[in-house]
């Protein structure tokens, strides 16, 4: 009761927040006048002004309200659009790092100009993170005629660019692109072989346009860069053929938490089938460590019959799996389920089975975003999520009031008994709004709903379209033209469509499509011109007139089938209503057949609703269960934090290497030289062989100086007499360290000398670059394992969390040992030969998210082969250095080169070299 008093007085924290920019916006306000009479030089001569005032010493903070005036005026002549006063406070809150929650139709995207262009007068590079391509290129294009007005370049990121495109693009001073786009590229970049091939520059300021959809959503999912492994299809096919014959008591369900697991009937069931299907041996238990194997198929195969259902988590398109994000409802082609559910899924579907992938490179978009300074988003629905954002991100979220207050009508949830009578009431209302002309939109929350719901309305004789994964190409057709009278539009899910629903349609899109048109039809451009002035005035008249009859029905009415698992998704759903001030209304419909009352409702008050029994068609309303939704829709909400904290928590541990890996990578690429680094391997190698074999303070009788002589022999190819020396009186281990130091550094001189200081210099760099990529390839194989089986841990009362921790540092540390080792080894015994490498298998990459232009973006770089971005260990070396031998003659022996000691003799005898001419 204080709090609400105390708010009452004083307004809420937010309010508050809001309310400290009026003094600015009207400091900016005040320079209107003087601003728009400058001449459009004068204009775009500011940018020169404000980058000179930055060069001597002035802040971005001080610049701020010449530069928003600035950027208001050149949107005015540019687009025609004045940034409204709660555009400018929204600008304000981008510019200072946080979250602006701006409703739909606010003009978010207009907004963002405004730090957009203050930001970039840095010179570092500004990113405007979108959710698809479309969204990318439409906003690169339309935003940016303020920014090439005012001096500033601006390019954009898309999956179909070249390397060089994609460099270009990020040198602008503003850079648009999709969020998976982004991660890829610096991923990839984390696999060049030349700072030259890399794209990107250091990452400086970003703004995020949907924030909450990429950030929260779509960070359940890391971006995973993968190369095939193992083929293992044939056993997929198998497996998949065990499920259809279990009977239902063979596995238990657990959709909460969306597992499946056999039951003990179950196993018996499993082996007996695979037994007589000759893919376990008699007498041998499925769960048999030698039975791993097939275990995991025969899992994934349950999973993929009892837990994916076909056109609700995935479709089948052009003979392929295809994955539904669950939160868009678009396709996500290019992703696949890792650990083989997708193989599994594709051999359910009958489709061709894709090989399995191993991880080349991974990252969250928690760890991308967080790498940005300065990191701002924005969206229609973010204060749910409040929380996770300054926990996770240390963003804060401001809600920015909207410049015309809503006056949309947000009516009681209905709840019906069945999804049948759902379906009848639904149906009837949208035949009821056609008929007085009310537009509506119909959320549903996947493809199969949004189809039956569909075939009930074409039997009801009704014309409607459908947003789907299935008409993703007409996506911004469909929804800009949802808006005029009688226009019925079923849709999966609205976040992030970013395309206005302007009431009585959209102009701009009717006038593109009629261009369009006319330029098939016309060919001579001045009657084209002419007649396209009069279709422009038809489509303005006409539109005027459809908008007045849609004010006059009630707006636009948007009808939610159901609840969403998240209330920002139903939020964003019912905010597509009722923008700038226009009328509109919405409702949500459900049943006690909803999956989420059903998963996650209150037990209680369902059983309430079934006792107290309800009537065919009956519609009922309470405040005890609208709480219960609200329980529900929390415990979803609270679920899925759940989950990307825990994937963060992992994600980190790797986070902490992946950094250390990629910043020794670019000191690497970033040196001509790595001889110094490749010299203080060397000791190290003969440092951990010595202090392995001849322990400090032992006695001579207990040094292993056999098992050392056969690691010099194995690292470095030198037979060295380590036994003999050991023998000799008052010998200390130092002195032994010294001889063999002696001897492998000869041994590296004779290389550099044979094949010449700047081919051995190549060489170095080339094997370091290759064997280090390999080892870390080989590092995430190994974290991916111990991850996957970590979770058991938990049974033995071990957090996993930490038991991760300890294994993944322990194995960092073997991935640099053992690079040191192997660099040594390669180096010590590599032969330089003049025939040209074999060429490799084509082979594909695979990516968690979409991102077609892998092979493109490697195409560039000519140490980079794309069957095997590692380098393909030391096969690539093999192609002539300057002053390497040419030929071999058997009886020359300075023609021969440097030869492995435990190769053939050159000379033809038919001994090793080493019992031949290489004798010590």
């Amino acid at each position: 009761m204080l709090g609400a008093l105390a708010r009452s007085l004083f307004g809420t924290a937010n309010d508050r927040i809001v309310k400290g920019f009026d003094k600015s916006v009207a400091k900016i306000n005040a320079l209107e006048p003087e601003i728009s009479k400058l001449s459009d030089d004068q204009l775009r001569a500011k940018t020169t002004e404000f980058r000179e005032r930055l060069a001597k010493g002035e802040t971005l903070d001080d610049l701020l309200i010449e530069a928003f005036a600035t950027v208001r005026e050149a949107a005015k002549r540019a687009l025609g659009q004045r940034h409204f006063d709660v555009q400018l406070k929204g600008g304000m809150v981008l510019h200072g790092g946080k979250i602006a929650e701006m409703k739909t139709g606010e003009g978010k995207t207009l907004v963002a100009t405004l730090p957009v262009y203050l930001n970039a007068l840095e010179g570092k590079g500004v990113h405007v993170v979108t959710v698809n391509d479309y969204l990318a290129r439409r906003d690169a294009e339309w935003m940016g005629k303020v920014y090439t007005f005012l001096g500033l370049t601006v390019g954009v990121i898309v999956h179909e660019l070249s390397d060089e495109q994609r460099k270009a693009a990020y040198a602008c001073d503003v850079t648009y692109g999709t969020n998976n786009e982004i991660g890829f590229d610096y991923l990839r970049d984390n696999m060049k072989y030349q700072l030259s091939a890399m794209v990107q520059r250091p990452f400086n300021f970003a703004i995020v346009d949907e924030v909450d959809s990429i950030l929260i959503d779509e960070a359940r999912t890391p971006l995973i860069i993968s190369g095939p492994a193992e083929d293992s299809s044939e056993l997929y096919r198998r497996a998949d053929t065990v499920i259809p014959r279990l009977k239902p008591d063979a596995y238990e369900k657990d959709e909460k938490n969306r597992q499946v697991s056999f039951t003990e009937a179950g196993i018996e069931a499993v082996e007996e089938i695979l037994r007589g299907d000759g893919l376990l041996p008699e007498g041998q238990s499925l769960y048999a460590p030698t039975q791993v194997t097939v275990l995991h198929h025969v899992t994934q195969a349950l999973r993929a019959h009892k837990l994916f259902t076909r056109d609700v988590d995935y479709i089948v398109k052009d003979g392929q799996v295809v994955i539904i994000d669950e939160f868009t409802g678009r396709m996500m082609a290019g992703r696949r389920y890792s650990e083989g559910l997708h193989q599994a899924l594709e051999a359910k579907e009958k489709v061709e089975i894709q090989r399995e992938n191993q991880t080349l490179a991974s990252i969250t978009f928690q760890n991308l975003f967080r790498m940005y300074p300065k990191l701002a988003g924005m969206t229609g629905t973010a204060m749910t999520e409040a929380a996770e954002f300054a926990e996770i991100y240390k963003l804060e979220v401001v809600e920015i009031p909207t410049n015309v207050p809503v006056s949309r009508k947000d009516y009681d949830d209905e709840i019906y008994r069945t999804m049948g009578d759902k379906t009848r009431a639904i149906v009837k209302l949208i035949d009821e709004c056609r008929t007085r002309n009310q537009p509506m939109l119909v959320g549903t929350v996947s493809i199969e709903k949004s189809e039956a719901l569909s075939e009930e309305l074409k039997k009801a004789k009704i014309p409607h379209s459908v947003l789907n994964a299935r008409y993703h190409e007409q996506e911004a057709e469909i929804v800009a033209q949802a808006g005029r009278p009688g226009a019925v539009t079923i849709a999966t899910n609205m976040a992030g469509r970013g395309t206005d629903i302007q009431l009585g349609g959209n102009a701009d899109m009717l006038l593109r499509q009629a261009e369009a048109e006319l330029r098939l039809r016309i060919p001579d451009e001045a009657q084209r011109a002419a007649e396209l002035e009069q279709v422009a005035a038809k489509i303005k008249a006409d539109i005027e007139r459809d908008r007045a009859i849609v004010r006059a029905a009630g707006g636009l009415y948007v009808v939610g089938t159901e609840r969403h698992e998240s209330r920002r998704i139903d939020n964003q759903l019912r905010g597509r209503s009722g923008r700038q001030g226009d009328p509109g209304a919405s409702k949500f419909f459900l049943s006690l057949e909803d999956d989420l009352m059903r998963i996650f409702g209150n037990n209680k008050v369902l059983d309430w609703v079934q006792k107290k029994g309800m009537a065919d068609d009956e519609a009922l309303t309470h405040r005890w269960l609208n709480k219960a939704l609200e329980t529900a829709q929390s415990k979803v909400e609270a679920r899925n934090f759940e989950i990307r904290k825990n994937l963060l928590r992992f994600d980190d541990v790797m986070n902490s290497q992946r950094k250390e890996i990629y910043k020794e990578r670019l000191e690497l690429m970033a040196t001509e030289d790595v001889s110094d680094v490749v010299a203080e391997m060397r000791r190290d190698v003969v440092d951990g062989m010595v202090t392995r074999t001849i322990p400090q303070d032992a006695y001579a009788e207990q040094w292993k100086t056999t098992e050392l002589k056969d690691d010099v022999q194995r690292v470095f190819g030198l037979d060295l007499p380590v036994d003999q020396w050991a023998k000799e009186e008052g010998i200390a281990e130092e002195q032994i360290k010294s001889r063999l130091m002696d001897a492998v550094e000869r041994l590296f001189a004779q290389k550099a000398a044979q094949y010449g200081p700047d081919v051995w210099r190549q060489v170095e760099k080339s094997v370091l670059m290759q064997l280090f990529d390999q080892s870390w390839k080989e590092h995430l194989l190994h974290l991916d394992h111990l991850r996957q089986g970590i979770g058991l841990r938990a049974y033995g009362q071990k957090d996993p969390l930490n038991e991760y921790k300890r294994e993944a540092f322990n194995l960092f540390n073997d991935l640099l040992t053992g690079l040191r080792e192997q660099v040594v080894n390669v180096l010590a015994t590599l032969q330089l030969r003049m025939e040209p490498p074999p060429m490799p298998e084509p082979q594909q990459i695979h990516e968690v998210h979409e991102d077609p232009a892998l092979a493109a973006a490697m195409a560039g770089d000519p140490a980079f082969d794309p069957a095997d971005p590692s380098g393909g260990g030391v096969a690539t070396l093999q192609r002539p250095f300057a002053g390497a031998k040419a030929t071999v003659d058997a009886n020359d022996p300075s023609t021969w080169g440097k030869v492995s000691r435990n190769a053939p003799c050159p000379c033809g005898s038919g001994k090793k070299f080493k019992h031949c001419h290489g004798r010590v």
